[in-house]
């Protein structure tokens, strides 16, 4: 049977792909690319950028579709099999970059055409591209010694494995627990909204009473909610056990083994440590430069944290009679005090956030800025049946991207929220090859009508990753491998955390912010409790995500050294974590982001972001939130550039200066 995967397509042929296809697949389009790098290498004409570079750049752009597809499934709708061929397929690509980037022969070409840049009449776009793809050779092994090379190699499989068989044991400690409550007292405080999902899960399992899990639209409301405080204690203390279990899916050596490769690999290549290696090509630069930046905000931060739990433990002993407050307390308090402060109800405001709505208005919003219409279209192939698909076309109607959206929580699915691509924006032989662009969240179910109303901080989610999403279709760049997201990392949030502004916004909120029932708007009074909140315990979280932060750093600048992963996480926490405790909870070994994902040494990235997205959102504040011109120099300078130019050129290009840190202290309530 032909595989569909080496078959010619656009839209990814979801109805036709099995997990078994993927090895074959991945196989036979690394031994094509090779072949047409091997054309390359042995051309005998000296090197030019079309007969070198622009034939390197398209080699293996096949293979990079079905590799996206493949760890996108992985982390969306997931199963034993993709699961293990997946212990197959990432070393091999691992193995094959490797032997792409520490091929003598091309790199030979790479920098002999690096070497005469100056002369050679380039576009700002490929001399962008040519240095992007050198200081890729050499950051990845090529001016090493062939025994370097190969300890390189064995360690970049190595890693590959590691950090797949991390995120498959916190999926698999998360799907694990499944706590049974029968007796619905049990569950006092918690929404109806919720009960009806959690009875449902029960139902689905052919029991009576209710389902708790550890996703996090079941987590998160009885931590908020619940008034029975050893049920959240029990939650809390299981959230923070995953990986750490000391069972089969333990976390604890594998962090050791991920750090430890990281840092010899950076020490092969001459860094002192994986965060010198990371942050090099970072708007940050250097470690010292995150630790300053961290520093800072945690000195303005402090303060106000020190007096937000002063203010917490008081109200719970005023409520309670609570003496000692402890980790699965804090949330709970906390909105009882946003409550009592703002007459906050986040069940009310809910009612105004059906996602169908929500997601309209985002639509909306888009078109209002960009000029963006999306179009349901069921006939594109999906991996799930929750999955829907939108052809996104601008104002003249042409096409722009595919959007497919995924909201909802289910076993095969990992936790958090993220935007991907199943194919890349680029331009060749005067076509404009168009991108297909996804979001993956993990939204609380629709009920037994479904309805799915949302929380405002999953409104908040949805505009943050339509934000990344805008950054990929908006994509207009000549090289794949500048297009879009292709960005340094602690600038890539940019476009996501902008977005998020417009959620607090009277102009845009009153798009889409209706009651599911009566279609009555957004009352005023709830607008100003939204916005009187942004600043509310903005001290705690500020520290709480510089603690992440700094553990991320700790982990990647050499100073962790094992194994004794608790006592470490303890000590680098503990400055920031102003709720002492001595409970066995981890964050570490279900810290996906920095041994999953791609923010190791690069977490910091969400607070610098957001000095940047508040810095930028102000230009709209002054002209107003939908100006078309600022709006379009947002586009023209940010969203469709990719990573043709360095991050601060671009920044500067469309704020006019660089970023200031005024703005984000505002918004936060911080500025003395």
């Amino acid at each position: 049977m032909t595989n569909p995967l080496l078959a010619s397509f656009d839209m990814v042929p979801f109805d036709y792909i099995k997990a078994a296809h993927f090895l074959p697949a991945v196989e036979s389009l690394i031994a094509q690319a090779k072949a047409d790098i091997q054309q390359i290498t042995l051309n005998k004409e000296p090197a030019n950028f079309e007969n070198t570079l622009l034939g390197l750049e398209y080699a293996g752009l096949k293979l990079e579709r079905v590799s996206q597809c493949f760890f996108n499934l992985l982390s969306a709708h997931t199963n034993d099999a993709l699961q293990a061929e997946a212990q197959s397929i990432a070393p091999l690509l691992s193995s094959f970059k490797n032997d792409i980037l520490m091929d003598a022969g091309l790199f030979k070409r790479i920098k002999a055409l690096y070497d005469q840049r100056e002369t050679c009449a380039l576009t700002q776009e490929q001399d962008r591209l040519l240095e992007q793809t050198y200081k890729s050779f050499c950051r990845n092994g090529a001016l090493l010694n062939p025994k370097q090379q190969e300890e390189v190699r064995q360690i970049d499989s190595a890693l590959a494995k590691a950090t797949l068989t991390f995120g498959n044991n916190v999926l698999s400690e998360t799907n694990a627990f499944s706590l049974h409550i029968e007796d619905e007292e049990t569950l006092e405080g918690l929404p109806q909204s919720f009960l009806d999902s959690a009875r449902e899960q029960a139902r689905s399992k052919g029991l009576e009473g209710f389902i708790l899990g550890l996703d996090f639209p079941s987590y998160m409301p009885v931590m908020k909610f619940a008034k029975n405080r050893a049920l959240r204690q029990k939650l809390w203390l299981a959230y923070g056990a995953r990986g750490a279990q000391d069972n089969e899916q333990d976390n604890k050596a594998i962090i050791g083994e991920i750090v430890r490769l990281r840092q010899r690999r950076a020490e092969i290549l001459g860094y002192p440590n994986h965060a010198a290696f990371v942050l090099e090509e970072r708007m940050a630069k250097s470690p010292e430069t995150v630790h300053a930046f961290l520093t800072d905000l945690s000195d303005k931060a402090r303060p106000a944290a020190e007096r937000e739990l002063n203010e917490l433990q008081l109200f719970a002993q005023k409520q309670q009679q609570l003496d000692q407050l402890e980790p699965w307390d804090q949330a709970f308090y906390s909105e009882g005090l946003k409550t009592k402060l703002f007459d906050w109800d986040e069940e009310k405001i809910k009612a105004y956030f059906p996602l169908d709505k929500v997601l309209s208005g985002v639509f909306s919003i888009a078109k209002r800025l960009y000029g963006l219409r999306f179009e349901l279209d069921p006939s594109v192939p999906v991996y799930h049946h929750e999955v829907k698909v939108y052809r996104v076309l601008d104002a003249k109607s042409n096409f722009k991207a595919l959007l497919y959206t995924d909201f909802h929580p289910r076993p095969s699915k990992r936790d958090g929220a993220w935007m991907t691509s199943y194919k890349t924006q680029y331009k060749s032989d005067k076509e404009n090859h168009r991108p297909h662009i996804s979001i993956v969240c993990n939204f609380t179910h629709p009920d037994d009508q479904g309805r799915a109303l949302l929380s405002f901080q999953e409104v908040t989610t949805l505009f943050h990753e339509f934000g990344h999403a805008l950054h990929g279709i908006l994509a207009d760049t000549q090289y794949p491998s500048l297009s879009g997201t292709s960005v340094s990392w602690d600038f890539v949030e940019l476009p996501s955390q902008i977005m998020e502004n417009w959620c607090c916004q009277q102009e845009s909120l009153n798009l889409f912010a209706q009651h599911y029932q009566t279609n009555e708007p957004l009352p005023l009074v709830y607008l100003e409790q939204i916005n009187a909140i942004k600043s509310f315990q903005e001290g705690l979280q500020t520290l709480r995500q510089i603690g992440f932060a700094t553990l991320d750093m700790a982990y990647h600048n050499g100073q962790y050294t094992g194994p004794d992963i608790v006592s470490f996480e303890r000590e680098i926490l503990g400055p920031m974590q102003l709720l002492k405790h001595n409970h066995p909870y981890l964050m570490s070994t279900a810290f996906s982001h920095i041994f999953q994902g791609g923010y190791a040494a690069g977490y910091y990235s969400y607070k610098w972001a957001e000095v940047l997205d508040a810095d930028a959102f102000s230009l709209f504040e002054e002209r107003g939130i939908f100006d078309s011109e600022t709006a379009q120099s947002f586009a023209q300078h940010i969203l469709s550039q990719g990573g043709t130019q360095d991050p601060m050129i671009l920044y500067e290009k469309f704020r006019g200066r660089a970023p200031k840190n005024e703005a984000l202290l505002r918004r936060a309530g911080l500025l003395a």
